[in-house]
């Protein structure tokens, strides 16, 4: 529009004047079947939300289990959604929950019926993720696959028993392994509060105050002597102080030992991880329980002679590490592998200080290292990264 369009509008007919080829304003008039129109939109909205709730309410119970097809006859178990109720899940078989509308109470108007013509035989990566409730998890006798992440954050879960005739996967006191026990999947995230049933500390304080018995039933594992890998997010958040590495451990994985901690209170947790420890024996360890030292042979401070793999995040966030010492056979250390586990408090660096290596500068050279494998603190207005002790001798 090349020149602007003036209206000339009386000022008594501001809120009345009428613009030709537009509606008529509509101020101080009343609109035609107000009330009515008013009692439909409300109609509306109080359907709609009640069918929105109905509905989600039913698919919230459709998919409390979710399965993939794997062939004819086996299915994956790809999704387990609590209908916040379940504390032990078997996975063997398609299940499926049946809900009695007869019954209010969320807590018992279900049951689990399951299809024994549809075998589980694998479960998908968090599968179980962040679950809140369940306590026991039952591996079937056909599961041959598991895959590390598919029990992620289970806070809850105390133990994983496997039927005794998997030929895939066992479990020690309620830890789950492999079948030949050559590598550890996963130590549930609450695996010491079974262990505190179990030994009688249900009223056990935590940390500081906590007996030299406490710690070593509870608080101190034994990886058996057969393993080789310690699995993807194995001992990821558990409550342990000291662990018993074997000598012929060649793979550590991604976030295997990843912010281990202990419950302060309902809204902390402080970091627990004081001690890794090696052993060498001549003789098979298969018991976890940790008794001395000298059933275990030679015991020395840190990651064992042997190792080849540090993967990404292997150790990261454990602030109560004080030694790292790291031996000549490693070849492969992942990005942030030690991440956070330096600090500063009242101006002095805790923590891993320094990290202790068994190669001169120049060999270490030749390792194949992640990007910020060391932890790093606040230096002026920098981050700097924690020195690296060359050919060092082990504590």
């Amino acid at each position: 529009v090349e020149e602007p369009i003036v209206l000339d509008i009386p000022e008594d007919e501001i809120w009345t004047y009428q613009i030709e080829g537009l509606a008529a304003p509509h101020i101080g008039k009343p609109y035609k079947h107000y009330t009515l129109k008013k009692i439909i939109f409300a109609l509306t909205i109080i359907i709609a939300v009640s069918l929105s709730v109905y509905f989600s309410i039913r698919t919230v119970q459709k998919e409390t289990f979710e399965y993939e097809s794997v062939s004819q006859g086996t299915y994956q178990l790809s999704k387990f959604s609590n209908t916040g109720y379940i504390e032990e899940l078997k996975i063997d078989y398609v299940t499926e929950v049946k809900y009695d509308d007869t019954n209010k109470d969320p807590a018992t108007n279900f049951e689990l019926v399951k299809d024994e013509t549809k075998t589980v035989t694998e479960i998908r990566e968090y599968a179980l993720n962040c679950d809140n409730n369940v306590k026991v998890i039952y591996i079937g006798k056909d599961v041959e696959k598991i895959d590390g992440k598919s029990f992620y954050s289970c806070w809850a879960l105390e133990r994983i028993e496997v039927d005794e005739e998997n030929p895939n996967y066992c479990d020690i006191d309620g830890v789950l392994y492999n079948k030949d026990k050559t590598e550890l999947i996963n130590y549930p995230c609450n695996h010491d509060n079974y262990l505190r049933a179990k030994y009688g500390y249900e009223n056990e304080p935590y940390r500081d105050d906590a007996t030299e018995e406490y710690v070593k039933d509870i608080q101190t594992y034994v990886v058996p002597s057969t393993v080789k890998t310690l699995g993807e997010l194995c001992f990821s958040y558990v409550n342990l102080r000291n662990i018993y590495l074997p000598e012929g451990l060649e793979t550590i994985e991604s976030l295997a030992v990843f912010k281990l901690h202990e419950p302060k209170d309902q809204y902390s947790n402080i970091a627990s991880l004081d001690n890794i420890y090696s052993y060498k024996t001549e003789k098979a360890v298969t018991d976890t329980v940790f008794t001395s030292e000298e059933n275990l042979g030679e015991v020395y401070l840190s990651l064992p002679e042997g190792l080849k793999v540090i993967d990404s995040d292997a150790f990261s966030y454990n602030q109560a590490l004080t030694y790292m010492y790291i031996p000549d056979s490693v070849t492969f250390i992942g990005h942030h592998a030690f991440w956070d586990t330096v600090y500063k408090e009242d101006g002095n660096l805790k923590g891993v200080t320094e990290i202790n290596v068994a190669v001169s500068e120049d060999d270490f050279e030749n390792l194949e290292t992640g990007d910020q494998w060391r932890p790093q603190y606040d230096y002026l207005l920098f981050k700097k990264s924690i020195d690296v002790n060359y050919s060092a001798e082990r504590k």
